[in-house]
C-alpha cells in the first residue's frame, strides 16, 4: 500500500510517492520543470493563480503514476505540505475569486501592525501568539477595505494548502494549524480568533470548517480522481505549512526537538509544549501539527531572509554558471576559520523580523585588498549566514528551545561542512542530516490517517540519517569572528 505527499511552493510543486509500511520512497518529482513564475503588480506585492497549482499537482501526479506503475486502487491516502500565510478566496462555485497574495507579499503589514495596537500587544500575543502583521489576516482585510466587491464574492477565505484540498474532494476545509498560521486561531480560548475578525470587522463564515490536520479530511472527488489519475474515495488525510511540515519530516514532534532549513531564506523550528510568544515579535510561535487544546505543541519559527540568496549571489559574482558549489565548498575549506577578518552581514532580502523589521541591507566588512582571495570572500559569506543563525538561536534559547540537537534535510546550506560546522561549533548543537523531504513527510503522514502507521513518530521515524556534524576544534578562531560580526551588526543597527 502507498501514499503520496505534495509540497506546493511558490516555484513548485514537489511529490513523493511512498511505501507506507516501511517508509520506503518509490519516486520523487517536481513540477514544473521550471520554476512557476507570480506576479507584482505592485512594489512590495506577490500573487499567484491557484489554479495553476492545482495544475501542476495533477501533473506531478500522473508523473509519477507513469514512472513507477503503482496501480491507483493501491494508493490509500495523500497529504499536503504547503507554502505558509498565503491567502485565497473562493466563491460560491468554489472559483478563485483573485490571484492569492502570498506569503512574501508585503501590502497588509500597516493593516495588521494597526489591528495589533487597538487589540493590545498583551490580548494577541497571550491570545494569538503573535501580531497579526502580514498574516492571512490582514490580508483579508486589505481585500475588504481595497476591494469590496472581490471580498463581496467570497465564500471562503483559505490558506493555499485548504486550496489544494478543496480541488481535491470538493469540500472547502481548514485546520488548527492552519488558522494558527494566518493568526485567526485564538490558544487562550481554543476557537477562531474573535478578538482579530471582530477588530477587523471580517465575517466569521469565511472561515471554512475545521479537520484534524492528520486525520480524515476528505476523500478524492470523482472529477479529481480522474484528473489525477487516482481512485475515487482516496483519503486526503494530512495538511500542514511547509515549515511544520519540515518538521514533521525531520521527526520532530516532541518538545526540544528542533528542525533547520538554510535555502534562499533560513528557518529554525523549535518544538515547545507551552504557548510560547516572544514580546519582542522577533520569532512566530504557531500550532504544530500534533498540537492538541489539552497538550499544546508550539512550532517557535526563526526565519533570516538573507540565507541562501548570499551564497548564490557569491556564486554568481565570482563564477557564475562556471562555478559549482561543490567547487565553492572546496575553496571554502582552503580559507581559515575567520576569514582573516573578512565577514559578512547577510541580511540583504529585504526586512528582517529578528532584527525589529529593519531592512539593513548586506555588507563586506574587513576587507583587505592585499591578503583576501576568492576563498575568503567564499567562506566569508557561508560564516555570515551561519552567524545569523546563531544570533537568531539566542532568541529561541531565551522562550526555553533546547538547541542540542537539531535535525536537517540532505538539502541546501546545510550541505556545506563550512556551514554546519561552523553552527554546531558556535552553538554546542550536534546537527543531523536526515534524508528526507517534505513531500516525503505528507506521503507518511498522510499514512496514519488510514491505519498504515500507528502514529506519526512511527511514521516519520524511520528515516535514514546520513550524517552527525558535531562541534569542531577551531572555537576560539570562531567566536573571535563572531563576536567582531556581532559588533558590526549592532553597530548597524545602532
Amino acid at each position: 500500500m502507498y501514499t503520496i505527499g505534495y509540497d506546493l511552493g511558490s516555484s513548485s510543486i514537489k511529490a513523493a510517492l511512498v511505501e507506507a509500511k516501511t517508509g520506503k520512497v518509490l519516486a520523487r518529482v517536481t513540477a514544473p520543470e521550471t520554476e512557476m513564475g507570480m506576479d507584482a503588480p505592485e512594489a512590495g506585492w506577490a500573487e499567484q493563480n491557484p489554479e495553476d497549482w492545482y495544475k501542476y499537482v495533477v501533473q506531478a501526479t500522473q508523473d509519477i503514476l507513469a514512472r513507477t506503475q503503482v496501480q491507483a486502487r493501491d494508493i490509500k491516502a495523500v497529504g499536503i505540505g504547503y507554502q505558509m500565510h498565503g491567502l485565497v478566496l473562493v466563491d460560491d462555485n468554489h472559483q478563485v475569486v483573485r490571484p492569492s497574495i502570498i506569503w512574501c507579499d508585503g501590502r497588509a503589514v500597516e493593516t495588521g501592525d494597526r489591528a495589533f495596537h487597538a487589540i493590545g500587544a498583551d490580548t494577541c500575543l497571550t491570545h494569538c501568539l503573535n501580531s497579526p502583521g502580514n498574516f492571512t489576516a490582514s490580508k483579508l482585510k486589505w481585500v475588504a477595505d481595497n476591494e469590496p466587491d472581490n471580498y463581496a464574492r467570497a465564500k471562503f477565505a483559505m490558506l493555499p494548502g485548504d486550496y489544494i484540498a478543496l480541488r481535491l474532494t470538493g469540500k472547502a476545509t481548514t485546520t488548527v494549524t492552519g488558522l494558527s498560521e494566518g493568526v485567526l486561531w485564538d490558544f487562550a480560548d481554543n476557537t477562531p480568533a474573535n478578538l482579530i475578525l471582530n477588530e477587523m470587522k471580517l465575517n466569521a463564515d469565511l472561515l471554512p470548517p475545521r479537520v484534524p490536520a492528520v486525520g480524515e479530511q476528505g476523500r478524492l472527488s470523482e472529477s479529481a480522481a480522474k484528473e489525477l489519475g487516482l481512485a475515487p474515495g482516496t483519503v486526503v488525510g494530512y495538511r500542514a505549512g511547509d515549515q511544520p511540515n519540515n518538521a514533521l519530516s525531520l521527526n520532530v514532534l516532541a518538545p526540544g526537538e528542533v528542525a533547520a532549513t538554510g535555502g534562499t531564506s533560513g528557518v529554525v523550528y523549535g518544538v515547545t509544549d507551552r504557548l510560547a510568544f516572544d514580546p519582542g515579535q522577533r520569532v512566530n510561535s504557531f500550532a504544530h501539527v500534533n498540537h492538541e487544546g489539552g497538550a499544546p505543541r508550539i512550532g517557535v519559527l526563526l526565519c533570516i531572509n538573507g540565507a541562501g540568496i548570499l551564497h548564490r549571489w557569491v556564486k554568481n559574482m565570482i563564477g557564475g554558471d562556471s562555478l559549482t558549489y561543490g567547487d565553492m565548498e572546496t575553496l571554502a575549506q582552503s580559507a581559515p576559520a575567520g576569514c582573516d577578518g573578512l565577514h559578512f552581514l547577510p541580511f540583504g532580502n529585504g526586512p528582517e523580523r529578528m532584527l525589529g523589521n529593519k531592512n539593513i541591507g548586506a555588507h563586506l566588512l574587513g576587507l583587505d585588498l592585499n591578503r583576501h582571495e576568492r576563498a575568503h570572500l567564499v567562506r566569508a559569506g557561508l560564516e555570515g549566514i551561519a552567524f545569523a543563525f546563531v544570533y537568531g538561536m539566542k532568541v529561541l534559547k531565551e522562550l526555553g528551545v533546547d538547541l542540542s540537537t537539531i535535525r536537517v534535510g540532505n538539502d541546501n546550506l546545510f550541505q556545506s561542512d563550512v556551514f554546519s560546522s561552523t553552527i554546531a561549533t558556535l552553538t554546542g548543537a550536534t546537527i543531523e542530516v536526515h534524508n528526507t523531504t517534505g513531500a516525503v513527510g505528507a506521503a507518511l503522514a498522510a499514512a496514519v490517517s488510514v491505519g498504515l502507521a500507528p502514529d506519526l513518530g512511527s511514521a516519520v521515524g524511520r528515516q535514514e540519517v546520513l550524517e552527525r556534524v558535531t562541534p569542531g576544534e577551531n572555537v576560539s578562531a570562531l567566536e573571535t569572528a563572531y563576536l567582531k560580526w556581532e559588533r558590526s551588526l549592532e553597530g548597524m543597527l545602532g
